[in-house]
C-alpha cells in the first residue's frame, strides 16, 4: 500500500445548530461541571479515596465529540475520564457509587475514579497508565474493522502522553491497518505540572501524525460547536473507511493534575483569565441569551434540575453498601468449572 501523505487541515466551520441543541449542550456540559465539583466536595470530605482527576474547563471536548457519535461507536480514555463517562450517558448514580468505592457502582466499587467501565455505552475506561489506553483504542478499532461495519472508536490521550512511544506505535499500527480511529489529544497546557512549552519542540502535537501519514487538525476545545464541527469531519474520514484521524484539542483543566495537586506550577491570574474570557459553559449560555433561545429563568431552571441530579448521586452514593468481601476474588478468573468444560 503506498504511503499517504498528511495534509495540514485548515480550521473547520462551525455547524448551525437548533436551539435545542445548543440547550441540550449546555445541560450536557453544566452535569459533567457540577458533577465534578461535588465530587471535590465528597473528595475533601473522605468519602472518595485514591486519586482523583476532575474534568472542570474541558467539558466541551467530549460534548462535543459525543455530538458527533453514533450508536456503536466507541470510546477509551485515561484516568481524567468522569466527563468522558456522563457524557456519553452513563449513569451519574452508578459513576459517584463508583467513585466512592460503592456496590452501586460501575465496577461494582473495585475499580475507583480511573477504572470504570459500560459496555452498554461502549466506554471501555478509565486507564491508570499513562498512555496505555491508545494501542488499546487501536484494538477496538481494529474489531470494527473486521467486523465490517462502520463504527468508529474515539481514543482519547492527553499532552503528557503524547510523547509516550505506545502513542506511535499505535499511529503505524492505525495507518497500516486503515483503522476507524479518532485518536484525540486534549492539550490542557500541563502534563501533571509540566507545562507543554516546557516539554516539547514540536510545534504541535497532531502534526506528529505526519510521519506515518495519517491527517489531522488542531481544535479550539473551549468551543463546543467547533469540536463538533471537527468530530463530524473525523468521523466521516473513518467511516468512509479512509484510516485513522487525529484532533489536537486545545483545551484547559482549571483544577491541579488530581485533587492532591496544589497547581503552584501557574498563577492564579492564569486561570481565572482563563475562566473570566474562554469558559466553554458561559459561552454557550451567552449564545443562548443572545439569540433568545433561553431566558435567565430557563437557564436557572436546568442548573437547579442538573444539581438535584448531582446531589441525588451523591445520595445514592451514600446510601449504596460497600462491595462485599468476596467480591475480591469476582471478575478476576475465568470460573474453574467453565474452563474445565471448555
Amino acid at each position: 500500500m503506498a504511503a499517504r501523505k498528511a495534509t495540514t487541515k485548515k480550521a473547520t466551520s462551525k455547524p448551525n445548530v437548533s436551539a435545542e441543541e445548543l440547550k441540550g449542550y449546555y445541560r450536557d456540559m453544566l452535569l459533567i461541571r457540577r458533577f465534578e465539583e461535588k465530587a471535590g466536595q465528597l473528595y475533601g470530605m473522605g468519602l472518595i479515596g485514591g486519586f482523583c482527576h476532575l474534568y472542570i474547563g474541558q467539558e466541551a471536548v467530549v460534548v462535543g465529540l459525543e455530538a458527533a457519535a453514533k450508536e456503536g461507536d466507541k470510546r477509551i480514555t485515561s484516568y481524567r475520564d468522569h466527563g468522558h463517562m456522563l457524557a456519553c450517558g452513563m449513569d451519574p448514580n452508578g459513576v459517584m457509587a463508583e467513585l466512592t468505592g460503592r456496590e452501586g457502582g460501575y465496577s461494582k466499587g473495585k475499580g475507583g475514579s480511573m477504572h470504570m467501565f459500560s459496555k452498554e455505552k461502549h466506554f471501555y475506561g478509565g486507564h491508570g497508565i499513562v498512555a496505555a489506553q491508545v494501542p488499546l483504542g487501536a484494538g477496538l478499532a481494529f474489531s470494527d474493522m473486521y467486523k465490517g461495519n462502520d463504527n468508529v472508536t474515539f481514543t482519547y490521550f492527553g499532552d503528557g502522553a503524547a510523547n509516550q512511544g505506545q502513542v506511535y506505535e499505535a499511529y503505524n499500527m492505525a495507518e497500516l491497518w486503515m483503522l476507524p480511529v479518532v485518536f484525540v489529544i486534549e492539550n490542557n497546557q500541563y502534563a501533571m505540572g509540566t507545562s507543554t512549552k516546557r516539554s516539547t519542540k514540536s510545534p504541535s502535537y497532531w502534526e506528529r501524525g505526519a510521519s506515518y501519514g495519517i491527517p489531522g487538525e488542531e481544535v479550539d476545545g473551549m468551543d463546543v460547536l467547533a469540536v463538533k464541527a471537527a468530530g463530524q469531519k473525523a468521523v466521516e474520514h473513518c467511516r468512509a473507511g479512509k484510516g485513522p484521524y487525529i484532533l489536537e484539542i486545545k483545551t484547559y483543566r482549571y483544577r491541579g493534575h488530581s485533587m492532591s495537586d496544589p497547581a503552584k506550577y501557574r498563577t492564579r491570574e492564569e486561570v481565572q483569565k482563563m475562566r473570566d474570557e474562554r469558559d466553554p459553559i458561559e459561552a454557550v449560555r451567552s449564545m443562548l441569551l443572545t439569540g433568545k433561545h433561553a431566558t435567565e429563568d430557563d437557564l436557572k431552571a436546568i442548573d437547579k434540575e442538573i444539581k438535584e441530579v448531582v446531589n441525588a448521586s451523591a445520595e445514592f452514593a451514600k446510601d449504596s453498601p460497600e462491595p462485599a468481601l468476596e467480591e475480591l476474588w469476582t471478575d478476576i478468573y475465568a470460573d474453574d468449572a467453565a474452563s474445565q468444560t471448555a
